[in-house]
């Protein structure tokens, strides 16, 4: 479908209510008729950018940093307060404060910079991996599982569930983990993901916006890796942060490259890279969650 023109009409509509202070109504419905999420709910909201681009249209986003204050209500309507930090010839900065019931819900910092060009620049090495043609996507992984005539009945809910979420993303695990098992594994997972529907050749901001929904996409669950034993009681963002490197197209498929280097204290540390097909880096991510577990590991599925 159309998806540059739901993210224009909808996603990224704001009412101006005066000159660095905008609204935004209800929460859209998602693919299966519910309540898109909001910002301060769940992930860093695909228009958080555009709360902020008003004032410098010829800039383009080299990064952002966004703080969960309290979860978001899609119910009600979010009041976004844009803060011009600061102005400069290069780069400039504006901070984003969303309210709901009188109270900030999310902080946002966007830098923005003037192109430029420089002889210093070098990149890490795309992970050499099989293209997307050739690997199942997310939904038919599940449908294969489902489809187990021994599945438990406690798991084929559970399945139904994830099957069931508004996730409107093209996921393909290039290393499927065994969801049955609890054996330990290290911390890092292979996505090729895109946004499910056409965007086109827009602003770059908007496939800045899509992609900032799309990292957080089972980001943080990278740190739990290693430790599959464990009953999640909590897991929730505290702050996560990206820098955009080079144009990129959020609707056709990239992979995305994640890893915990650290856990511990009731928190997690998440890294990850955005690769576009041509092995060219196109947004680093780092995020940090809370992560609260059950303290008696659970038993073997098998």
């Amino acid at each position: 479908g159309d998806l540059r023109s739901v993210l224009i009409t909808s996603v990224l509509n704001l009412e101006r209510l005066e000159l660095d202070l905008f609204s935004r109504g209800q929460a859209a419905a998602g693919r299966r008729g519910k309540p898109a999420g909001v910002s301060g709910c769940r992930r860093p909201g695909p228009g958080t950018t555009r709360r902020v681009r008003v004032a410098l249209p010829r800039s383009r986003c080299p990064g952002g940093r966004r703080a969960l204050c309290v979860a978001g209500d899609p119910k009600v309507p979010v009041l976004y307060e844009v803060e011009r930090t600061r102005t400069g010839k290069s780069f400039s900065v504006r901070s984003v404060k969303a309210i709901q019931h009188g109270k900030p819900i999310f902080t946002c910092q966007a830098s923005f910079q003037l192109s430029q060009g420089s002889p210093v620049q070098h990149q890490f090495t795309m992970p050499a991996v099989p293209p997307p043609e050739e690997l199942l996507t997310q939904e038919e992984l599940i449908q294969k599982f489902l489809q187990n005539p021994n599945l438990a009945e406690r798991y084929r809910k559970h399945l139904n569930k994830i099957q069931a979420e508004d996730v409107p993303i093209d996921i393909k695990p290039v290393n499927p983990p065994d969801i049955f098992s609890l054996e330990p594994q290290e911390p890092k997972q292979l996505f090729w993901v895109r946004a499910r529907g056409y965007i086109g050749d827009t602003d770059m901001k908007v496939h800045c916006c899509v992609a900032a929904y799309i990292s957080d996409y089972a980001f943080l669950g990278t740190a739990l890796l290693p430790h599959r034993q464990y009953h999640i009681k909590f897991m929730v963002s505290l702050d996560h942060s990206m820098w955009f490197h080079a144009p990129f197209r959020a609707d056709h498929w990239m992979l995305y490259e994640c890893e915990s280097p650290w856990a511990g204290g009731c928190r997690g540390l998440v890294q990850g890279r955005l690769w576009r097909r041509d092995g060219v880096l196109a947004v680093t991510c780092a995020q940090e969650g809370v992560i609260r577990v059950e303290q008696t590991p659970n038993q073997s599925k098998l």
